[in-house]
């Protein structure tokens, strides 16, 4: 992997997904495009595990550049499996010596499952035991970075709502980023301001609307991991809940992202706010590994799990920036059109 030189700066933002464990991919594409000098970052739009990612990198690089940057996400994830080393949810004998990374066959995981559906973390009183919030103390120092240069989005949904609520820098909280991830079959709702609050990717992940609406950038860089598509019709119980998770995880972006098309398609070349959305450029960095993982993977923090999919995530980050590094700043590279066909 060498490094792009012969290119202007060019202002982007970055739209992170959340997926549990799974966002170690996304960290691994951000360490590749945190290599390249002409990339200038004006917003992040996180939500859930892309929450994290996004504090700690906004966080890192208003206190040391990019190598900051990626020296706090390695050390946030590098906290995040340490503290998972004494947990009961590891895989089998059987799965490490056939190298699948499921922990779907881990007796603690079959526990869980079950329980999660029996009983609410209300049954259990499991509220306020997340292990993240010490390591987000940790990791990020928030009166930095509410005063950082980067704008940072953080959704969560509320509760009693339904609608989604983002966070802007001077009003994240620890509190706001467990709030972005918090899995209601797992968690208690994190109370902010008297209103609880799910994981944000309910309602948005990432949302979009705040880099069109309050970001400079015409050039949005999706980090997705959760599958749009997926081969195959799930049949088990577990495989049905796996692809439900992922298309109600992904319908919002969606539906952002069809909007832009068709805003596209009508817009008039003047002023309006229609016509802002209509300019947005939305590339893409996924990577066929993520539709080979199941839910159970979200939950697996080894570090050997977290370092494939950081490797996972800088080659395609590597393999993006090779294919459509001259397109950034002058055209979209995800084909937006696709996304209204059937509409």
């Amino acid at each position: 992997m060498t490094s792009i030189t012969d290119r202007a700066p060019v202002l982007v933002d970055f739209a992170l997904q959340g997926g549990g464990a799974h966002g170690a991919f996304t960290w691994g594409a951000l360490d590749r495009l945190l290599e390249e000098p002409w990339l200038r970052i004006d917003g992040i739009s996180g939500t859930s595990a892309g929450a994290m990612n996004a504090a700690v990198l906004v966080d890192g690089h208003a206190k040391g550049g990019a190598d900051g940057a990626r020296a706090a996400l390695e050390n946030f994830w590098r906290r995040v499996s340490n503290a998972a080393l004494l947990s009961p949810l590891r895989r089998t004998p059987l799965d490490i010596l056939l190298g699948r990374w499921t922990l779907d066959h881990s007796p603690a995981f079959l526990a869980m499952d079950l329980m999660a559906r029996v009983f609410s973390p209300y049954d259990l009183g499991s509220g306020g035991t997340n292990p993240l919030r010490d390591i987000l103390a940790e990791s990020v120092d928030f009166a930095r970075l509410a005063q950082a240069s980067i704008k940072l989005f953080i959704t969560a949904t509320n509760v009693r709502t339904g609608r989604g609520r983002v966070f802007r820098n001077g009003e994240i909280t620890p509190d706001v980023l467990l709030a972005s991830a918090c899995l209601p079959t797992l968690f208690q709702a994190i109370e902010i301001d008297g209103e609880g609050y799910w994981d944000g990717g309910y309602s948005g992940n990432p949302t979009i609307t705040p880099l069109v609406r309050e970001c400079n950038s015409k050039d949005t860089v999706l980090v997705q991991i959760n599958p749009v598509e997926r081969p195959g019709l799930p049949r088990s119980a577990r495989d049905i809940l796996n692809r439900l998770n992922e298309v109600s995880f992904n319908a919002v972006l969606l539906k952002e992202l069809r909007m832009i098309a068709l805003l596209r398609q009508v817009a008039q070349p003047d002023n309006s706010e229609n016509a802002k959305w209509a300019d947005m450029r939305i590339h893409r960095i996924s990577s066929d590994v993520m539709v080979e993982l199941g839910y159970s993977s979200k939950l697996n923090a080894e570090w050997e799990f977290l370092c494939m999919l950081r490797d996972e995530g800088r080659r395609a980050g590597d393999a993006f920036l090779t294919a459509h590094h001259e397109d950034l700043g002058r055209r979209s590279t995800f084909d937006l059109d696709e996304l209204l066909k059937g509409v």
